[in-house]
This record gives C-alpha cells, structure tokens and sequence, in this order.
C-alpha cells in the first residue's frame, strides 16, 4: 500500500522538546506499522542520537537499527519509514500491516485503542487470525482455600538455581579464607572454628504467556486466576497475553486484591476473545530483548490449544528459540482434558520434541498440580505422548 506517514501535531504546550518530535514521530509510525518497539529502546534511541552529534542522517538512521533493532526481513520497510518521517517522502509499504503482524502493549505504559471491528465473530467457535478488539469483565473470586494452600506451597515448589552471591554459613559449602584469618588474627593467633560459605539459591523466574483469543474464552478467567495467584507467590513471575497482540499485564496482577487485579488486566488488554497469532505473538516477544531476557533461565508455561491457523512455521521457530532460553518449557491445552486428545495436529506435532512438558490445562485444579510439580523432572513430553499412544494402540 501508498500512504503518507505524517509527524503527529502537537499542541505548543506539550512538554516534549520541538527538536525531539520527529524522533519519538519516527518510534510511533513503526509501532503503528507493527513493529516491535518498548519503552526502553526509544530512550535508547534517542540517547544514541545525543551520543552521536548526529552529523548526519545516516547518523541518525544507524542509531535506529542499533537500538530499534527492526527484523532483516523487514529493513526496507524501516527505511521506507525513516524515509517518510524524516525526508516527507511517500512511503511504499508491503500490504497487510495490522492484519498480519501482532502489536506489543505493556499494562499502565501503551496508548488506548479502540478500532472498530473488521469483521463480527462468534467467540469460541474457530480459531482466527482477525483482530477483534474488546474489553472483558471477570466475576469477582474469593481467596478459597485451595488458592491459599497453592500460593503458600508455589515458593517451595518451584525450581531454583544457583546465584552467584555466596552466603555465610555454618557448615557445609567452601571455606571463607579471609573471613578465617581474620578471626584467627582477632583470636591472638588461636586457631577458631574455620568460617564456611555457600552459594546462594534463588528461585527460578516464571514467565507465563495466555492465549485470550475467542477459542479460549471460556478457560480465560480461570487462567488470569492462577496468574494471580502465582504473582502473589513469588516476586520472579512475568504474565503476558497474546491474541492478536502481546500485551505484559505483570503490573496489573501484582494487585493484592484479585477483583481489582483482574479488572486492570481487562483495561490493559485489548484483544480479548478475537483472534489468534500464536506464532507472531510469541516472536514479537522474543524480538524485544528486554522481553527475550525474561525467559532465559526461567520456567515458560505457554496456556493455549495450540490451534495456529495457517501456516505453522512461525510457531515452531518461536518454540525453538524459547526452548533454547527457557530452563522449563510447557504448554498446557485445554485440549488435553479429553482422554481422547493426541497432539496430531501440524503445529503440535512439529514443536512436540521441543517441549519439556505437554499437560492438561481444562481447570484451575489441574494447572495448579502441574505448576506445583515444576521443580520436579520429568520425562519429555514427546516421550510421555508416545507412551500414551502406545498403550493406546496395544
């Protein structure tokens, strides 16, 4: 498509320096041509700007590569924009733009939109790639028992690993050297009890990414329920949703108050029961580093049926490359409920080998198992899906 990018209009008392607007105009036309940009790469970029002088507007253009980091794939594009912000020039992109490329928003830091629907959906009853914008309320929750008893057992339950601070202790671990000399110098030249040190365990990050869109309607409370309880458990949690956007909630949910949790994670989202982009979600995540950062090390629950409509590529190479990060990756399915279920479908059948685990995901009780088994090890999920088609067939 032709369309020209125009600097957006400022009033004269907008805080925002004159000579910084074509810059954050720039960031904001990549965003609503779909790029992936966060917060912290415009500052970047703008920092980038400072440091350079610019002498130049190749300057400023190479300042947008580095810190923007647009995909290769999609570099004449970025220019192409760069062109229309910074020369006035028409800009000639490749069509599809919002239809085909997931936004990013973060709760609390991204713009309200609310576009009219391109086409009416019955929610629930196929899987999309339509974008379908819509706010969505929960009922309210009590605290029940059972969440009490998963948020007091999640810290024990997860997995940790080994930081590299050291702690002082009493036995067992290395011995502290100088900590040793020195109460052996307080001590008159005596020879005390030696000082010991070990390293210090932390609990392992748990990024957890919801499928919201309209096939998964009706498990989206009881999801947004357990990703409460888990922010509430432990300080090492992110919470992102992923229909035709990626959204972080991970602010919304750190509410105490699960009713007003819920109801700032239904304002921040925009896609609720629309349409699906698993595999585009899930590499505009990995395409923001800060985002990226998140899931290396830690434990990656995927909640989705995993119905990617289409091709199925994108998904799988976006497994890959969590798979590669994540300490843990898992996906748990709704699908999975029925005994029946066996994951033969393309895109299941293709990042089957990559999971660690593949579990039921139909109700809160058997997330919240399976969530309390995480520090535990298990055969993969390939290994476990073949011995239930085994015993299937024999």
């Amino acid at each position: 498509m032709t369309a020209r990018l125009p600097t957006p209009q400022r009033s004269d008392a907008s805080p925002v320096p004159v000579e910084v607007r074509p810059f954050l105009a720039f960031a904001r036309a990549l965003l609503d041509s779909s790029f992936s940009v966060a917060p912290e790469q415009v500052t970047t970029f703008l920092k980038a700007i400072s440091l350079l002088g610019p002498r130049s507007m190749e300057d400023i253009r190479q300042a947008g590569i580095a810190a923007l980091a647009p995909p290769p794939d999609r570099k004449t594009e970025f220019d192409a924009i760069f062109r229309a912000i910074f020369y006035g020039e028409v800009a000639t992109l490749p069509g599809g733009g919002e239809d085909e490329d997931a936004n990013v928003r973060e709760s609390g830091g991204a713009r309200e939109e609310r576009d009219e629907t391109l086409k009416k959906q019955t929610a629930g009853e196929m899987t999309s790639a339509l974008e379908q914008l819509a706010v969505r309320s929960f009922d309210a929750v009590g605290n029940d028992t059972d969440a009490i008893r998963f948020v007091r057992s999640l810290s024990r339950s997860l997995p940790v690993r080994r930081s590299f601070r050291r702690l002082r202790t009493k036995a067992h671990g290395q011995m502290d050297l100088r900590r040793s000399l020195r109460s052996t110098i307080a001590a008159d030249g005596d020879v005390p009890k030696p000082a010991f040190r070990r390293r210090k365990s932390v609990t392992r990050r748990v990024v957890m990414l919801i499928d919201i869109s309209g096939s998964m309607k009706q498990h989206t409370a009881d999801y947004m329920t357990v990703a409460h309880d888990i922010m509430q458990a432990t300080d090492h949690a992110e919470i992102f949703t992923f229909g035709t956007r990626l959204t972080r909630i991970t602010g919304a949910l750190r509410v105490r108050d699960r009713e007003l949790a819920l109801a700032r994670a239904s304002e921040a989202v925009d896609d609720w029961d629309g349409g699906t982009r698993i595999g585009t979600s899930l590499l505009s995540f990995l395409a923001i580093p800060r985002f990226a950062a998140f899931a290396r090390g830690s434990v990656v629950v995927l909640l989705t049926d995993g119905l990617e409509r289409g091709d199925h590529t994108d998904m799988e190479k976006a497994i890959r490359r969590l798979a590669t990060r994540a300490f843990r990756l898992s996906l748990l399915t709704p699908l999975a409920g029925d005994p029946r279920f066996r994951p033969g479908t393309a895109a299941l059948s293709a990042i089957l080998p990559l999971l660690d685990d593949l579990a039921d995901g139909s109700s809160i009780a058997r997330i919240r198992n399976f969530v309390l088994t995480l520090g535990r090890q298990a055969p993969s999920a390939e290994e476990i899906w073949r011995r239930r088609t085994d015993d299937r067939y024999h």
